[in-house]
């Protein structure tokens, strides 16, 4: 095993890795590492901060508030902005992804620039999430940019506090990514009937109305306004690449690696949000763990190859449970069967291209997820009955 493992990045990933192998974990967040994917129940009231701790590291040291500012491939050191430097054996780069900030008049604060204005917030990190949570109230005009995963989670964790929520999609359905026309719909009648939440699709946004430094409303382009005490930007997230760019490695979209996870460079990693394998950037905790598990293999036992990942999506809200995975539109030629109980708004499809299961989204009733997702993530040949067998399933048997 190499001696000397520095892991830049406390996210899921890092972290992950830190739990397997003894490293040095640089983390610039000031927090201990912790589960991104809880922030909107902390959010929501449910959990306290401390509750999404992620397990300590089984060995090595963990430094947060830290941030590194350059790589020295040659030397196999890595440079921090307070002056510190760590040598490598084996260097990891965890450094995930930034929330994407779209171009919107007002956006940049008074006078411009990087500062947001007050009230205005993404909501990818522990501070994020702390400092909506000291804006949030009832009776807040909320308005929420993105109605992807993200989005909606957001959404749904204000609505909870009692905020009066608005939600701007630009698309033509909620999490367009996951689901498809019909379960979308399913979602928005649960956040509009059931939470409250006003929704709007194919709606741009065109900028932010401020008085002073904070914000008092959101435009949109056909000119309707929304009044607003706090906006959450939920536009999607890119990866964090500046460093591997600037020490010369391979990016495309993100970090690019090969099977065993390695860049361009043989001596550095790359594992998480940042990384490209294959083509394909994942941005799904799933992905993450799995590759910080290979990578613990390779770095640890000289094994291990990391094939993709097959990640399924669950969002529980309260009287609505939502997985989904894979394809949920399909291509011709594709076989597709659904069920749905409008009385209970429950709603099952799957997606299936030869003997083999390609997607699939589920809301409500999630009996058949388990055999669903065993069938899903094995990407075997599937038995030879009928399509609605995997809908009525019992997913725990």
């Amino acid at each position: 095993m190499s001696s000397r493992i520095v892991v830049v990045g406390g996210g899921t990933a890092g972290a992950r890795l830190a739990e397997r192998l003894p490293v040095t974990l640089l983390g610039e967040e000031p927090h201990a590492p912790y589960n991104r994917v809880l922030l909107a129940d902390v959010l929501a009231g449910r959990y306290g901060p401390e509750v999404i701790a992620l397990p300590s590291p089984r060995d090595g040291a963990v430094r947060r508030g830290v941030r590194v500012s350059g790589i020295d491939r040659e030397a196999r050191v890595v440079h921090c902005a307070g002056g510190e430097a760590f040598a490598y054996d084996r260097l990891v780069l965890a450094t995930g992804s930034n929330p994407v900030l779209p171009p919107l008049r007002g956006l940049g604060g008074p006078g411009g620039g990087d500062r947001l204005p007050a009230g205005v917030h993404a909501f990818r990190t522990l501070d994020d999430c702390l400092a909506l949570d000291a804006l949030v109230a009832p009776g807040v005009r909320a308005v929420v940019i993105g109605g992807g995963l993200l989005g909606v989670s957001a959404a749904r964790a204000l609505a909870a506090r009692g905020a009066e929520v608005m939600l701007a999609q630009q698309g033509e359905h909620l999490m367009e990514r996951q689901l498809d026309a019909n379960a979308s719909a399913i979602l928005r009648r649960h956040l509009e009937a059931d939470l409250g939440v006003e929704v709007h699709t194919e709606c741009r946004v065109r900028g932010l109305r401020c008085a002073g430094d904070a914000v008092e409303a959101v435009e949109l382009a056909d000119g309707f306004v929304l009044d607003a005490d706090i906006v959450v930007i939920a536009c999607g997230v890119r990866p964090r690449v500046g460093l591997a760019l600037e020490a010369g490695l391979d990016v495309r979209r993100g970090i690019v690696v090969d099977d065993q996870l390695r860049t361009s460079d043989p001596y550095i990693h790359a594992i998480g949000d940042c990384a490209e394998h294959d083509g394909r950037l994942y941005g799904l905790a799933g992905a993450a763990l799995e590759q910080a598990d290979v990578l613990a293999g390779v770095l640890g036992h000289g094994t291990g190859a990391y094939r993709g990942t097959r990640a399924l999506t669950r969002l529980s809200m309260d009287a609505l449970e939502l997985a989904a995975f894979g394809e949920a539109t399909p291509r011709p030629g594709d076989d597709t069967v659904q069920l749905a109980d409008a009385t209970s708004g429950a709603y099952r499809k799957v997606v299936v291209r030869g003997d083999r299961l390609v997607g699939g989204v589920l809301l409500g009733d999630l009996g058949a997820v388990g055999a669903l997702a065993r069938a899903w993530e094995g990407d075997e040949a599937l038995p030879e009955a009928p399509l609605l067998h995997l809908l009525t399933h019992d997913g725990g048997s």
